[in-house]
């Protein structure tokens, strides 16, 4: 099988660049947001997680293209960024005092039990959304040597002008020889206020026309890009055959994609999950074990295995070897408060090769 033709590691400054917005996400924990009185606070945003991750646990050189308001929580959130080892390169905001531009806020309470976890967004005036083509300089950054530029669905849907940087960029990333890949992130709330006069599967679309490697579920898949497919609600949702069979659509409809992949979550209790994951590449596919988790936080177990396979690739390793890879980080990354990782790559490398949660003397 033809691998993707990954730049090598010493001709390059970057493993990873993201781009993406970065939030502050309040989380009161198992409390409900009407009765909490006090909330952790963790730097996350779908795009800059996997830049975290491929840095903090992967040891991968990566950095975060986004906005940057120049105000107390925009030192907060530089701090943190700085703390992962993601190197910042940010187009800066000054903040007015009263009304922003903001670090946006995602409010997320982790649920227990039968009781779900919440998502709920404080985006307005967000500095993220007003990004726009020609607010970096690309052939720059991308001329230093970047192996792999990564974007997705949560930045895009934020105004009119960020699939428009998106799309910049992927075109700069292809021509300097990075592999590009996306991750399709449907938030219906996100698109629901989007303000990009079109539907999303137009904005999607001519998006994922620049992509390598596709990220996203099922319902990614079929709503974030208008695609036929069975009931969501009526199949397993294990059974990989519905996806690889949505497959099908994508690659017929965007022939430049050499990979797809995702996980595969049932979810039983918001603590007691069933995991697998899934990938397809150039017509093969291959579908990982399925473990049963214990949830301490789910957010970011998507961006968890996201980060887990493009390491894997980054490495040259076999495709199953990079999905289980993916897979055993997602897992990992659901154990630990926040949405970014505090695995380390021996974890990660000894659940993927069978490893259990015994003690370790």
């Amino acid at each position: 099988m033809n691998q993707l033709q990954i730049l090598p590691e010493h001709a390059c400054a970057l493993d990873l660049l993201s781009l993406g917005g970065l939030v502050m996400r309040m989380d009161p924990g198992i409390v409900p947001f009407a009765f909490a009185d006090r909330y952790e606070v963790h730097v996350s945003g779908g795009e800059y997680n996997v830049a975290a991750n491929l840095a903090r646990c992967f040891r991968k050189r990566t950095a975060i293209a986004s906005a940057m308001v120049d105000y107390p929580l925009g030192e907060k959130v530089e701090a943190e960024v700085r703390a992962m080892g993601v190197q910042g390169i940010y187009k800066r905001f000054a903040h007015d005092g009263v009304r922003g531009p903001n670090i946006a806020l995602v409010w997320s309470d982790r649920g227990q039990g039968v009781r779900p976890p919440v998502v709920f967004y404080n985006r307005a005036n967000e500095a993220a959304a007003l990004l726009a083509p020609g607010d970096f300089d690309w052939k720059r950054i991308f001329g230093q040597g970047v192996r792999w530029f990564h974007s997705g669905g949560i930045f895009s849907a934020l105004s009119a002008t960020t699939p428009e940087l998106v799309i910049e960029a992927m075109r700069e990333a292809h021509a300097h020889g990075a592999i590009v890949s996306f991750d399709l992130n449907y938030r219906a709330k996100l698109w629901a206020a989007a303000a990009t006069g079109k539907k999303p599967s137009e904005v999607l679309g001519r998006i994922v026309e620049h992509v390598d490697v596709l990220l996203g579920n099922e319902e990614d898949l079929q709503m974030g890009l208008d695609l036929p497919g069975p009931d969501i609600a009526s199949t397993s949702k294990l059974d990989p055959a519905s996806f690889l069979k949505t497959i099908e659509e994508v690659h017929a409809r965007y022939p430049g994609i050499r990979v797809v992949a995702t996980t595969l979550r049932d979810v039983k209790s918001t603590n007691r999950h069933l995991w697998s994951a899934v990938l397809w590449k150039d017509g093969e596919h291959w579908v990982a074990p399925t473990c049963e988790l214990d949830v301490h936080d789910r957010v970011g177990g998507g961006d968890g295995f996201a980060a887990g396979l493009i390491y894997g690739m980054l490495e040259g390793l076999e495709p199953e070897t990079s999905l289980r890879l993916g897979w055993a980080h997602g897992a990992l990354l659901t154990t630990f408060p926040g949405d970014t990782t505090m695995a380390t790559l021996e974890q990660v490398k000894a659940f993927a090769s069978g490893g259990s949660a015994r003690i370790q003397r």
